[in-house]
């Protein structure tokens, strides 16, 4: 295996979850009398360049299929985080009906709907046909591509370059890194900006967030790694905001590098942080194992001892990392017999891997768990308080993640 941005043989193991099937393949009633296909999950850190990164063990093609279950829209934190975006994006660059704005990776209009509702011309690029159908339906322009050079230079030819390119938490899913930079340069105007948010590694490693490792995430970043990366595309950081979002976020702002936007003192300070807690060198890298195998042995040992006290537990949030976590601890519905997701779209089916029934909400009130386990910890706040009615029968909440704990 060779680094996906600089072509590096790789050697350095940051983390080994051994097999899982991809996060996002849930289960039909019928596919549950058929095998599952498990891939390798293992990560690698490049020596040269400091990319942590995944083997393509399946293609991002299949990864994101015309059924992907994932609709941004039902997490009420997350639009009202893409509303503030829009407010601030626009005001600071000055859009307005001239303007164009394009979304990579837009699913189902989640933030494109805000751009529309100020007049500002807008299209989404979106590969998976279920999550596009419903962003159409809010009469956004949504296109059914996966984005690269190819893409970019068509897109160009036919329309115009864009003002302002979002792609939100879709650098980590494209496994030729190379071409997904380079046609956010070909797209972009002259004096336009791009800006991009991704989970920050930093925070990966002091959280122990070792869930947010899946087939979909090809790629771990620091500030370090990508200013690498897109300088080598011509584009250049002029800003960057860390986020709360995703147990902490980066939102880089960037540009081409000969525009007139001025470097902030943000990309410098971040970029200091990073050095001292020893992101640019391997040393920082190794170790992690020992971290996630902690995570994984509480949670599974608190699932076993609530199951021969007699107590139950329900999980909450049918989410890619708890997929991850949930098939690292070997959790079967012995443990954990359902998970409650607020989405229609995957209720009904059943977990990749530990085949756990994903239901609706009111599976809850029916059932009256001791505990309900978040597995999307970072939407907690957003999750306890939906939940607050757990407490009428003295229900409590679990996190796993950065370490287990009791709320």
């Amino acid at each position: 295996m060779k680094c996906r941005y600089c072509a590096t043989p790789l050697h350095d193991v940051f983390l080994d979850l051994g097999s899982a099937p991809p996060s996002n393949a849930f289960l039909t009633a019928d596919a549950l009398s058929a095998p599952e296909a498990w891939f390798p999950l293992k990560l690698f850190t490049c020596r040269n360049c400091l990319l942590v990164q995944v083997d393509e063990v399946q293609s991002h093609a299949a990864l994101f299929a015309a059924d992907y279950v994932y609709h941004s829209s039902f997490s009420r934190s997350w639009l009202a985080h893409a509303e503030r975006y829009v407010e601030h994006a626009t005001a600071r660059l000055a859009l307005g009906r001239d303007s164009l704005v394009m979304e990579i990776a837009s699913n189902d209009g989640y933030l494109l709907q805000y751009i529309t509702a100020r007049g500002i011309p807008c299209v989404g690029i979106e590969p998976t046909h279920g999550t596009a159908h419903v962003a159409r339906e809010k009469g956004i322009e949504t296109l059914e591509r996966f984005f690269g050079r190819e893409f970019a230079a068509e897109f160009v030819r036919e329309r115009r370059a864009a003002d302002l390119i979002v792609a939100n938490n879709v650098l980590a899913h494209v496994p030729d890194i190379n071409d997904f930079v380079a046609g956010l340069a070909l797209a972009l105007a002259d004096e336009g900006t791009i800006t991009v948010e991704f989970p920050h590694l930093l925070e990966l490693v002091a959280k122990r967030q070792f869930d947010t490792v899946y087939h979909e995430h090809f790629s771990y970043f620091s500030l370090h790694t990508v200013q690498q990366i897109f300088a080598a595309h011509g584009l250049k950081l002029w800003d960057v905001e860390q986020l709360p979002t995703h147990g902490g976020s980066l939102r880089l702002w960037a540009a081409h590098v000969n525009s007139q936007h001025a470097e902030m003192p943000a990309v410098s300070a971040l970029l200091r942080i990073e050095a001292a807690a020893g992101m640019q060198g391997i040393a920082y890298y190794q170790g992690f194992q020992a971290q996630a195998d902690a995570v994984k042995n509480d949670c599974l040992a608190f699932l076993l001892e609530q199951r021969r006290a007699g107590r139950t537990v329900a999980g909450y949030g049918a989410a890619a990392k708890g997929n991850t976590l949930l098939n690292y601890a070997g959790v079967r519905p012995d443990l954990l017999p359902y998970v409650v997701d607020a989405s229609p779209h995957k209720q009904g089916h059943w977990l990749p891997g530990s085949r756990i029934p994903v239901v609706a909400e009111s599976h809850l009130r029916e059932q009256r768990p001791d505990f309900v386990l978040i597995l999307p910890w970072n939407l907690r706040e957003e999750i306890t308080s939906q939940l607050s009615y757990i407490r009428e029968w003295g229900g409590q909440f679990v996190v796993a993640v950065p370490q287990l704990a009791i709320l």
